[in-house]
């Protein structure tokens, strides 16, 4: 599928901004100021935007623990990201969810998840709606390599085939669930391949190539979204920061991030393929830069000087009346 001129810029603002947002966050976070735990995406920003940029406000995601990049890709608000993450009144869940509980459903992010696993269940009922109203919509579910081992992943991907949903399953496969090695914590040779034991096609993809990911999620969208029901994508990145905000990666090997950074960083294979091509301008590219910094400025202030939610909050959005 030939990209515009357009669609560039836009996968590349979308890219550009997640990764300001994330380095902003850990800053930040080590200032102290930011409640509750942090778990940050850079690295990862190929998939989120690979995958998005094919879905529009009426198909559904769910996402992990890890989630700042899935919502600023599917398109979420950033200035209210931000003071949900400072836990101020005016965040996108009323400062009451956090970092790890941000969800804006006008948008169709259906949330971030603290529950490994737990947003498998959720798409499945949102692909049910969605073929039963006959609106066309998709479902995704984002999970890590942890998550990929747990029942509710498991029970959602077998019901997905039998009812045959418009649901997508995309397993990020950083290598690690926390600290542990998916190399010998996944009995599956390759997570891809746990696709054949619920008869619905799997696909594999570098997680680093835009690209790459861009294509396969075309074409599982299109499938599932013309009625040929779901399918399971493993797409093998990797994260920079640790599992959480505080983890000094230990597990890691000396040197093993900073030479992903130098060799593989998606950001980077982004700019040199466009500019090779003659596809986009550096100039171009560095106003995105520019004004994506400036975004996050403008959103972190603004966070700093939100007020805090009151005592008259405490018992909302407790019920919701349908």
């Amino acid at each position: 599928m030939q990209l515009s001129r357009d669609d560039l810029l836009k996968a590349y603002r979308s890219m550009r901004t997640i990764r300001a947002f994330e380095d902003r966050v850990h800053d930040e976070f080590a200032t102290g100021d930011i409640p509750g735990f942090v778990h940050l995406y850079a690295g990862e920003e190929a998939s989120a935007v690979g995958f998005c940029m094919h879905l529009e406000d009426r198909d559904r995601i769910a996402s992990t623990h890890r989630g700042h990049g899935h919502c600023i890709a599917k398109g979420c608000d950033v200035d209210g990201m931000m003071m949900e993450i400072y836990g101020r009144k005016d965040g996108l869940c009323g400062g009451k969810g956090g970092s790890m509980h941000i969800a804006d459903l006008s948008k169709g992010m259906m949330g971030a998840n603290g529950i490994v696993g737990g947003g498998p269940p959720l798409i499945c009922g949102a692909a049910l709606s969605a073929k039963t109203l006959g609106t066309g919509g998709v479902a995704i579910a984002f999970v890590g390599d942890g998550a990929s081992n747990q029942g509710t992943t498991f029970e959602s991907m077998n019901l997905a085939k039998v009812w045959d949903l418009p649901a997508v399953f995309v397993v990020e496969d950083n290598g690690y669930a926390e600290s542990t090695s998916s190399r010998w914590s996944v009995s599956a040779e390759e997570i891809v391949h746990r696709a054949e034991a619920f008869g619905m096609p799997g696909h594999q993809v570098d997680g680093h190539d835009f690209f790459a990911v861009h294509e396969v999620a075309r074409e599982v969208i299109d499938r599932a979204r013309s009625g040929g029901g779901p399918s399971l994508v493993e797409v093998k990145l990797n994260r920079y920061y640790g599992h959480f905000e505080g983890d000094a990666q230990t597990y890691r090997g000396e040197g093993e991030v900073e030479r992903l950074r130098q060799t593989i960083d998606c950001l980077d294979l982004f700019r040199s393929r466009v500019l090779e091509a003659g596809l986009l301008e550096a100039e171009q590219l560095d106003e995105i830069d520019a004004e994506a910094k400036a975004q996050i400025d403008r959103a972190t202030a603004g966070a700093k000087a939100a007020p805090m939610p009151t005592r008259a909050d405490l018992l909302t959005d407790v019920y919701i009346s349908y």
